[in-house]
């Protein structure tokens, strides 16, 4: 197989596992220098050291997964580097001994009718039980009025586990940092005390664990894995919904632990009592405790997120640019992550500044329109150009008549131009009621209607929006 053909292969196996997303935003930017069978070597070059280091910390595990499966090998080392480093470059080095990967033996892939196909992977021993992630601590999760009791309660079990609110029980939609608070506490109690047995586990691997010990008699070793730990982290408690027996294991689970005073914390898309196929008595015990909710973030939580990861990124963004990120991004934390990922990869490949148009050409504007739609971030890039006042100020108490005419100016012409509500717009602009913008539209429409000078200004300006 020569290299063109091993490459495409594997962004086949990766397209089929993480997504065409993560294809074409990361390895599509990546390069298959050369392999080495025998001393399981795996050289790939990456356009710049972003895209490597990324690369290397998110998705290190698929790489040699694939590739062990492409090359027929059970160990193997993927070594990155950017076009500019030699190979023989040290860093980053990923090595990981698929012997020891998830308890799995790796059956080399097959060719049917042209085509790969994965191997075949069989259990030998009870599945691993997930571990920590280092990077989801309390100092890297942003507080606002949407997490705040979660967030404290989970600091203070943090602090005395298995003394106060226990159980602790989380809910709140998909991306809401959920999974984020769980390894925060399992850090932080690690941090205190590093022979804490901390478990983090997910509901859906432990109802995969607990089949696989029952089909494999193994049942006495399931349970010994959990009867002496210190602090159980559950995440998505919703995939134990019509699983009758794992319920039950569950149940004796939890009620050993809470008696010996162990920590439980679990996670969960909805209340206890609106979990669709959950016993009563599991509901009950997950409700005896505090039960905290996280909500969807707002506006300007959202924009402390984008912020704090583009400072930990090395990369600076204009604040209207962070507004626009917030409020296109997505609805949920997950998303609006995930949007600011793609923008600095995006950019970084290109090798460019994260400008307005790279962000409006990432969030999803058809490059085959030359007249793309309206959005709030051109409105307000080009009232501040032509007012010559900064986003910021904009966005600030500043009453000065200059200012408040370009802040009125700027509600009535995204209104104008956009579909987007009095009430986006006023949080937009930070927390403007709308009543206050409903105000400032009447008012610019009446000084049209009053003042013909005035008129000619805002209507260039708009047609300056709408030709950019």
């Amino acid at each position: 197989m020569n290299r063109e053909m091993l490459w495409s292969e594997f962004l086949a196996l990766a397209r089929e596992e993480a997504g065409s997303r993560v294809v074409e935003t990361w390895f599509q930017a990546l390069t298959l220098y050369m392999w080495d069978v025998s001393s399981g070597n795996v050289y790939i070059r990456a356009p710049n050291a972003f895209v490597r280091d990324w690369v290397s910390t998110h998705f290190n595990t698929l790489l040699s997964r694939i590739f062990c499966r492409l090359l027929h090998i059970t160990d193997i080392k993927i070594i990155i580097v950017t076009s500019d480093e030699p190979l023989t470059s040290p860093q980053p080095i990923i090595k990981i001994n698929h012997s020891l990967d998830d308890s799995l033996n790796i059956v080399p892939a097959v060719r049917t009718s042209g085509r790969t196909v994965a191997p075949v992977r069989k259990r030998t021993t009870s599945p691993a039980i997930p571990t920590l992630q280092a990077m989801y601590r309390f100092d890297t999760f942003i507080v606002g009025s949407h997490n705040a009791l979660a967030y404290a309660a989970a600091h203070a079990i943090a602090e005395n586990p298995g003394s106060v609110y226990n159980p602790f029980f989380v809910h709140g939609k998909s991306g809401s940092g959920k999974t984020h608070l769980l390894h925060a506490i399992g850090n932080a109690i690690r941090e205190r005390s590093k022979d804490a047995r901390i478990v983090y586990q997910s509901a859906n691997r432990f109802v995969a664990e607990f089949i696989h010990a029952i089909r494999f008699d193994r049942v006495q070793q399931f349970e010994a894995q959990y009867k002496h730990i210190d602090v159980l982290l559950m995440d998505d408690m919703q995939f134990l919904a019509n699983k009758e027996q794992t319920q039950e294991a569950f149940f004796h689970l939890f009620n050993m632990l809470q008696h010996e005073q162990r920590q439980i914390v679990c996670t969960c898309d909805s209340l206890p009592g609106n979990i669709v196929g959950c016993a009563d008595r599991v509901r009950s015990r997950l409700s005896s405790g505090l039960v905290a909710d996280i909500s969807e973030p707002n506006l300007e939580t959202k924009m402390a997120i984008i912020r704090r990861k583009s400072e930990q990124q090395g990369v600076f963004l204009e604040e209207s640019i962070i507004a626009y990120i917030a409020q296109e991004g997505g609805s949920n934390i997950r998303d609006t992550e995930g949007t600011l990922i793609r923008i600095f990869a995006y950019a970084a490949l290109k090798k460019s500044h994260v400008t307005a148009n790279l962000v409006r050409e990432i969030l999803g504007k058809s490059h085959n329109n030359p007249k793309p739609d309206i959005d709030m971030l051109r409105i307000v890039t080009a009232t501040s150009r032509h007012f010559n006042c900064s986003f910021e100020m904009l966005r600030a108490q500043d009453r000065t008549k200059a200012v408040a005419f370009a802040r009125h100016v700027t509600m009535f012409l995204i209104k104008r131009l956009t579909s987007h509500s009095l009430r986006e717009i006023g949080a937009y602009l930070h927390h403007r009621d709308h009543s206050t913008v409903l105000h400032a539209i009447h008012k610019i429409d009446l000084l049209c209607q009053q003042d013909a000078d005035a008129k000619k200004v805002i209507d260039a300006l708009e047609q300056q929006i709408m030709n950019a």
